[in-house]
């Protein structure tokens, strides 16, 4: 009998435990939902691009060009140099494999992905992406955590055993992510090398003191126990895997990473979330190399990124995995619309963000940024789609959950995007995708007081909201049910100091943005 099996009656523990690479961090929990689909072998891989991904430079908008050059004269990427994915908008030269798998249809470009009242700090604004929360609530779960309590009650008491002998989720660093922390129990367990898992002795106590210690000891002992229980499956599956792809950088660390995720899923290991990293992203200084825009840590880094997962969705595909994998990138912020002095960008707020995988739909959702002759002082890219909206569109699209538990999971009601399609396994009953666009036209534009917003709706729930060039959200206009049609919502800038404003309106999968200056 393997030591898995020894753990249906083991003790509760909450103890990081440290071998060969191998972290595992449990803590007691309790359970609110249980739903899972016990038969989906559906994953998901995060590459977290560590910093604050300078999203004018990786997903260009091509239409606005002239004044990019006006603002960001010494980082910009000559126009000759962009990889174009349509008329308007292209990639970094570094992202040839990114460009790719666009034009296999295996990339979805999502433009100007935020949240309202972006922070700008590292550390802020990382905790807000991995717990799944809005700008001031504080939530100590990841919101992948929160999915693995609601299906696997009781973790990680019992846990693993013959029904889930394998990990829930690895990051493969030396430290786990807090996006799988649970409500008690983080989920992930920390990997760098699948080979090196090796086994930590057991203590035998026949009897523990009914004390501090003794609790800590039946801690101890069971976080031991299920250490080397989950360290036997990982080296099965990495005995029994394969990549068979050539194109992993053998000097890319990113690379390395998504090589070791393809091996663990190609032998079989069931674990449903993978998270990787690569860092480097907050270029403040030397973005680029001067007057070579085209070079330096910002390409580099695009570079690896694009190479990587060209190789990884290379690997799946010819060993038959592509349907089984979704792949998305997320960085904290984006960078603000000016360039600095020092041939680089500061913090600033939205930035796009990437699905890869052969499920997903393909193609660029949203428009392209307006840049505008002239900006505000540390102005960054305005917002259009709220990142708990690509959440919602994972939690339902991929991995099957009912609309009530994304809602709960994400503590919001956010509408899902046509991003997933031809793998789909979709609990969502709500309306899907708007048949037409909204149309919107806000006027008088410039105002100096009272304005309407006109709008078409193809029926039901729709968000109308105020934010300043900083991002922070300044007013609510409208949160209601509309008939299929066009409407009129009238609006006030008395409360607000002059200057300019996005209004950004929501519903049915559509996300429109219009800039409204108030004199």
């Amino acid at each position: 009998m393997k030591r898995r099996n020894f753990l249906r009656t083991g003790s509760a523990v909450a103890l990081p435990v440290l071998v060969n690479g191998f972290n595992l961090g449990f803590l007691p929990k309790s359970a609110f939902f249980d739903t899972i689909d016990e038969n989906s072998d559906r994953v998901l891989v995060l590459i977290q691009l560590d910093g604050g991904n300078d999203g004018l430079s990786t997903l260009i908008p091509t239409d606005q060009y002239d004044n990019l050059v006006n603002h960001r004269a010494g980082v910009i990427i000559p126009e000759p140099n962009i990889l174009p994915l349509h008329d308007h908008v292209g990639l970094h030269p570094r992202m040839t494999g990114f460009r790719d798998l666009f034009d296999e249809g295996k990339l979805t470009a999502i433009q100007a992905v935020s949240y309202p009242d972006q922070n700008r700090s590292h550390f802020r604004s990382t905790d807000i992406w991995q717990s799944g929360s809005a700008a001031d609530e504080f939530v100590t779960s990841g919101w992948m955590g929160r999915y693995f309590d609601a299906n696997f009650p009781g973790f990680p008491d019992d846990y693993p055993n013959d029904d889930y002998p394998d990990p829930f989720a690895i990051t493969v660093q030396y430290t786990v992510s807090d996006t799988c922390q649970g409500n008690a129990s983080n989920y992930s367990m920390a990997l760098t090398d699948p080979f090196s898992v090796g086994q930590i002795d057991e203590a035998t106590i026949d009897q523990l003191p009914d004390n501090n210690f003794g609790n800590e000891m039946a801690f101890l002992i069971n976080a031991i126990a299920q250490t080397n229980a989950y360290s036997e499956t990982i080296l099965e599956a990495a005995n029994a895997g394969a990549n068979l792809s050539f194109l992993y950088d053998e000097n890319s660390a990113l690379a390395q990473q998504l090589k070791t995720v393809a091996l663990l899923i190609s032998g079989g290991l069931k674990t449903k979330v993978f998270i990787v990293r690569i860092g480097g992203f907050d270029t403040h200084a030397n973005q680029v190399v001067a007057g070579s825009s085209t070079t330096g840590q910002h390409a580099n880094l695009l570079g690896e990124l694009s190479s990587a997962v060209h190789a990884f969705q290379d690997d799946l595909q010819k060993q038959g995995l592509e349907e089984k994998v979704l792949g998305m990138t997320f960085s904290e912020f984006g960078r603000q619309i000016k360039s600095n002095d020092s041939f680089g960008t500061d913090h600033g707020t939205a930035a796009p963000l990437f699905l890869f995988g052969s499920c997903v739909q393909g193609g660029v959702i949203g428009a392209n940024p307006e840049i505008r002759q002239q900006i505000e002082p540390q102005e960054g890219v305005e917002m259009q789609f709220d990142y708990r909206s690509i959440y919602a569109t994972i939690l339902r699209d991929w991995f099957g959950t009912p609309d009530q538990e994304v809602q709960d999971l994400l503590f919001g009601d956010f509408e899902a995007l046509p991003l997933i399609e031809g793998c789909v396994t979709s609990a969502t009953d709500g309306p899907g995708v708007a048949d037409k666009p909204y149309e919107m036209n806000v006027y008088p534009n410039p105002t100096s007081g009272d304005g309407t917003i006109d709008f078409y709706s193809t029926g039901g729930r729709v968000q109308i909201t105020i934010f300043d060039q900083m991002g922070r959200q300044v007013g609510a206009i409208a949160d209601h049910k509309y008939s299929k049609g066009r409407h009129n919502v009238p609006f006030s800038t008395y409360n607000l100091p002059n200057g300019s404003y996005i209004i950004r309106l929501q519903g049915d999968g559509t996300h429109e943005v219009s800039r409204l200056v108030k004199l």
